[in-house]
C-alpha cells in the first residue's frame, strides 16, 4: 500500500482543513465502532439470549475482517482511485451500520459487523492516501496525519462512553444507528472538498488469494478458540501457513516477507500482537465484570471509563517527550510495564468487587500502558521506512494491531468462559494469561538489539 501518492495539484488551501476534518470524522466513527459495542454487550446478550463466547463475535468480527482486508484495501485504493474507494468504503460502512441497528438476531448482527470491517478496510487506507495528497509538504503531512491519528485514538475512547449513554437512555441499536446520518454527510460533502481521482495505473494485480487466506485463517482460529473446536484451530494454522507460502511466491504480495528481515520492525509488530491482545481482553472483560458482577448499569459502566479516558489522553500527550528522552524501545517497555501492573491488579478481582478498589487502579494502569506502549511500538514499526515502503509498514502495523487484538480476545475469552465455574474465576484467569503475554512482549523487546532514537512518526 502506498500511503504517499504521486504529486498532483492540490485543492485550494481553504478547502484542505475542512477536507481533513471530513476524512477524520469518518475515521472517528470507524474507531468508535471498535469499542462502542463493549458496554452494550450485556444488553445485546439479554435480548438475543446469547452466551459470552458468541457475544465476543460482535467485537472480533469487525476487527478481524477489517484487519484481514486492510492491506488489500490499500492496494485496491492505489489501483482504482483514492476518493472513489473512500466513498465506496464509507457507503458500505453506512449500510452495514444500518443493518446492525436493525438486526433481528445475533447472526445478522455479526454479519453486519463483518461488513462494517470490510468498509473500514477500504475507507481507512484511502483516507490516509487522500491526506497525503492534500498535504504534500512533509511537515504539513506529518501534522495532518498526526491530527487524523489523534482523532482516531479519541474515537476508541469515546466509544465506551457513547455506548453506555445510548444503551441506557435510548437502546443499544442506536450505537449503530448514529453512524448513518453522519456517514451520509461525509458521502455528500466529500466530492465538494476532495479532488477527483487522476489517471489510474493501467497495470497492477491484486493478491486476492493472500487476502482471502489472511482473513480466513484468523476467523478459523477465533472460531476454534471460542467454540472449543480443535479442527478449526488446525485449519486456521494451515490457512496462515498457506498465506506465508503464497506471499513468498507471488509477484505482488500483500505482505512482502522481506519486510520482516528488519529486526526492529519485526519485533515491534510481534510485541504489538501481544499487547493488543491484552488490551482488547481488558476492554471486553472489564465491561462484563462491572455490569455482571458489580451490577453497574450501562450508563454507569460507560461513565466508569472516564478515568480510563483521562489517563489515556494524558499518556498520549507525554509519549513524544518520553521517546525523546528514553528512545523508542525504553518508552515501549515503560508502557508494557504499566500495562502489566494494571493486569496484575485485575488478575486478583474478587467475586464481589468494588469499582474504586478492585477495578479503577488496574484500569488506569492499562490505560497508561495503552497510550505509551502502543504509540511507541507504532513508532518502532515505522523505523527506517522510506517513501517506497512507508505505506506498507503502516498497513502491516494496523493489520497486526487489529488481528492481534481479535485473536487474543478470542483465546483469552475462551479461557475465561471455559474456566468460569462461578464468580470471577474466569476473569482472573484471562487477566493472568494476558499478563503473561505482555511479559513475553517485554522479553522480545529486551532481546532485540538496542536502536537509537527514532524520529517521531505519525500515528496511523
Amino acid at each position: 500500500m502506498n500511503a504517499f501518492p504521486e504529486a498532483r495539484p492540490c485543492p485550494p488551501a481553504g478547502r484542505r482543513m475542512p477536507a481533513l476534518a471530513l476524512l477524520s470524522l469518518l475515521q472517528f466513527l470507524i474507531a468508535i465502532d471498535v469499542t462502542v459495542v463493549n458496554v452494550a454487550l450485556p444488553s445485546i446478550g439479554a435480548q438475543f439470549h446469547a452466551p459470552t463466547a458468541s457475544l465476543s463475535w460482535v467485537v472480533t468480527g469487525y476487527t478481524l475482517v477489517g484487519g484481514g482486508l486492510l492491506l488489500l484495501g490499500g492496494r485496491v485504493t492505489d489501483l482504482l482511485g483514492r476518493r472513489r474507494m473512500f466513498l465506496l468504503g464509507a457507503g458500505l460502512f453506512a449500510l452495514a451500520s444500518l443493518a446492525a441497528g436493525l438486526a433481528p438476531g445475533l447472526p445478522t448482527l455479526i454479519g453486519a459487523r463483518f461488513a462494517q470491517g470490510a468498509g473500514e478496510a477500504l475507507a481507512s487506507p484511502a483516507a490516509m492516501s487522500l491526506i497525503a495528497l492534500l498535504f504534500p509538504e512533509p511537515a504539513e503531512r506529518a501534522k495532518a496525519l498526526g491530527v487524523w491519528g489523534a482523532i482516531s485514538a479519541g474515537g476508541l475512547v469515546v466509544g465506551g462512553l457513547l455506548s453506555g449513554v445510548l444503551t441506557e437512555l435510548l437502546h443499544w441499536r442506536w450505537i449503530f444507528a448514529v453512524n448513518v446520518p453522519l456517514t451520509a454527510a461525509v458521502l455528500l460533502i466529500t466530492p465538494k472538498l476532495v479532488p477527483a481521482d487522476g489517471p489510474r495505473p493501467r497495470t497492477g494485480r491484486l493478491d486476492l488469494p493472500g487476502a482471502a487466506l489472511l482473513t480466513a485463517g484468523p476467523l478459523s482460529l477465533v472460531y476454534g478458540a471460542l467454540e472449543s473446536a480443535p479442527l478449526a484451530i488446525v485449519a486456521g494454522v494451515l490457512l496462515l501457513t498457506a498465506f506465508v507460502a503464497v506471499e513468498a511466491r507471488t509477484q505482488h504480495p500483500l505482505v512482502p516477507l522481506s519486510f520482516f528481515t528488519h529486526r526492529t520492525r519485526a519485533v515491534a509488530n510481534a510485541a504489538t500482537v501481544l499487547l493488543s491482545a491484552a488490551l482488547s481482553t481488558a476492554f471486553f472483560l472489564l465491561t462484563l465484570y462491572m455490569q455482571d458482577v458489580i451490577g453497574l448499569g450501562p450508563l454507569q459502566a460507560g461513565l466508569a471509563f472516564l478515568p480510563f479516558c483521562a489517563a489515556l489522553f494524558l499518556a498520549i500527550s507525554l509519549v513524544s517527550r518520553l521517546i525523546g528522552a528514553l528512545g523508542v524501545t525504553r518508552t515501549a517497555l515503560v508502557g508494557l510495564a504499566s500495562t502489566a501492573a494494571g493486569l496484575a491488579w485485575l488478575a486478583r478481582l474478587p467475586d464481589r468487587g468494588a469499582y474504586a478498589i478492585d477495578v479503577l487502579p488496574g484500569m488506569v494502569g492499562v490505560a497508561v500502558g495503552m497510550g505509551v506502549g502502543l504509540l511507541a511500538l507504532q513508532n518502532a514499526a515505522l523505523h527506517d521506512v522510506t517513501e517506497a515502503d512507508a505505506g506498507t509498514a503502516a498497513g502491516i502495523q494496523r493489520s497486526v494491531d487489529q488481528l492481534g487484538g481479535s485473536l487474543g480476545l478470542a483465546v483469552l475469552v475462551g479461557v475465561s468462559v471455559g474456566s468460569r465455574g462461578g464468580g470471577a474465576d474466569g476473569f482472573r484467569s484471562a487477566f493472568l494469561y494476558a499478563l503473561i503475554g505482555v511479559g513475553a512482549a517485554a522479553a522480545l523487546l529486551l532481546a532485540a538489539p538496542a536502536r537509537g532514537r527514532t524520529p517521531s512518526s505519525p500515528v496511523y
